[in-house]
């Protein structure tokens, strides 16, 4: 029905940089919320970044001033610019979107996620 597709993760070292990129496919109507959470070894999943379709954006505050967030309506992608990479940030991350798709000719909402990628940053 949608996919939702991370690329980007990998090794980096502290202080270094990664960009994470996500791209929504399927049947889609729209897209209203596109953003990234994560989930670290031994804790719960949470928001790291999201951005509406109006432009609103929000940021955890463990990540303010380091990571921007990006979308492309027209392609239907969002990224994630991280820099300055610190240890705890490693984890992995999970792309979601709030998505209003066409299925039997009704439209319908989907809460959409990816499958995650890791980002280990370590020396």
């Amino acid at each position: 029905q949608v996919q939702l597709a991370e690329t980007g993760g990998g090794l980096v070292q502290p202080g270094g940089s990664l960009r994470l990129s996500c791209a929504a496919s399927g049947s889609i109507a729209r897209i209203n919320t596109m953003g990234w959470y994560r989930q670290a070894p031994g804790k719960q999943r949470e928001l790291v970044a999201a951005t509406t379709s109006g432009g609103n954006l929000n940021y955890a505050d463990a990540v303010k001033g380091r990571f921007t967030i990006s979308r492309d309506n027209a392609k239907n992608t969002v990224s994630l610019q991280m820099n300055s990479l610190k240890p705890e940030d490693t984890a992995v991350y999970y792309c979601n979107a709030l998505i209003v798709v066409l299925r039997d000719r009704l439209y319908r909402p989907v809460d959409a996620w990816g499958q995650g990628t890791l980002v280990t940053v370590s020396s």
